[in-house]
């Protein structure tokens, strides 16, 4: 048999008497009439409730929004006759309802717009580039000061960082350009094979590489090496406090934390890009030997012919900006991680991608600028 819907009867100005299946099908579109009751301040209203044959969470939570609306009209109300059952889950449901009223749920966030998001994009990239160029000038100060009292630079971490940015990272270093120099004369020996040029492998691997590949790759492996270790280690003693005990003991962060980095990293990766050079060049040897039948005698001394010294020095040039770049945005990033865990991957992950980015901004600058300069 299905059960009786839900109903009420004021049976008096002063009494309310329900009836039926209080649960979630047999409400129906009770709610709207409950809203219309109009009680007299200052009364006691009863709510009988010997008539209900069933009862849910649904129910209980529309009575109790009920006692809830004659409670803020000034009005006393009180369940009677209400089964011992019914009246447990009623007082569970009214101690849930005074928990959301003290710790109400957060407003949904209305959905934005393209232009309002392109909008609210545009002025984060605004507020972060400010804070970076912030943070840049902090740290050039605190530079400054160091270099002006040499004591107070702390040697030790910048020998430690150079032996963990650079010496650890000369495997992969290495190997990648290695397979670098192996993958740009591979590529490059058909065209030469077909015009009988092939003794020209060592112009295209040795420009190439000491100009452009290797210093631009060495810089890409230590901003995904380096970069994020570096935003890892300062976001995580951001998110443990350490830095705002660092701050009230009266030690500035960025001499003990950014200057080390910057410095070590600066010394490190230009002698990481000539690591780069050399095995580049060594694999390009390689397979011109297999691919083009090039001698290794032959390759070398075409390569003294073809690379001067204005080539090698404009790869080395750039190592040392690219350097300060990917220390400076990982500190930075580092700096900026609020909150928990979650924060410190979110912001290691946006230091890798930001370090990436301006490292290949400045490689395009630095070749626009050679190019006026007939570099």
């Amino acid at each position: 048999m299905p059960a009786t819907p839900a109903a009420y009867t004021q049976a008096s100005p002063q009494t309310v008497v329900l009836s039926g299946a209080w649960t979630a099908s047999g409400l129906g579109n009770i709610a709207p009439g409950l809203d219309t009751l109009i009680w007299a301040a200052g009364t006691t209203v009863v709510i009988d409730g010997a008539g209900i044959s069933a009862f849910d969470t649904a129910g209980a939570w529309l009575v109790q929004r009920l006692l809830q609306s004659t409670h803020d009209g000034g009005v006393t109300c009180q369940v009677v006759h209400l089964e011992e059952r019914f009246a447990r889950l009623l007082e569970a449901v009214s101690r849930l309802y005074a928990e959301q009223a003290v710790h109400p749920a957060p407003p949904v966030q209305p959905t934005l717009s393209v232009l309002q998001q392109m909008g609210r994009s545009a002025v984060s990239t605004a507020e972060e580039a400010a804070s970076l160029l912030s943070f840049v000038g902090e740290v050039t100060v605190s530079l400054a000061r160091s270099l002006a009292h040499p004591k107070r630079l702390r040697w030790r971490p910048v020998l430690f960082n150079i032996r963990t940015a650079g010496f650890d990272a000369l495997p992969i270093v290495g190997l990648l350009a290695f397979l670098l120099g192996v993958v740009v004369t591979y590529q490059g020996a058909s065209q030469l094979r077909q015009y009988g040029a092939n003794i020209f492998v060592a112009d295209l691997v040795g420009v190439s590489m000491l100009r452009e590949f290797a210093p631009l790759i060495t810089a890409i492996i230590v901003a995904g090496r380096s970069g994020s270790s570096y935003a890892a280690q300062i976001g995580t003693m951001a998110v443990t406090e350490e830095i705002d005990a660092m701050r009230t003991l009266g030690i500035n962060p960025q001499e003990m934390l950014v200057l080390p980095k910057v410095i070590a990293l600066m010394i490190a990766l230009p002698l990481l890009t000539v690591f780069a050079d050399g095995l580049g060049v060594f694999g390009g040897m390689v397979m011109a030997r297999q691919q083009l039948g090039v001698s290794n005698t032959d390759f070398l001394d075409r390569l003294v012919k073809a690379v001067v010294t204005s080539t090698v020095l404009t790869g080395l040039g750039k190592a040392p900006v690219f350097a300060g770049i990917i220390a400076m945005v990982g500190c930075h990033q580092g700096f900026r991680t609020k909150g928990g865990a979650d924060s410190v991957g979110r912001q290691t992950t946006r230091s890798v991608v930001q370090a990436i980015f301006f490292v290949i901004v400045a490689d395009g600058l630095f070749s626009i600028a050679f190019s006026a300069l007939d570099l």
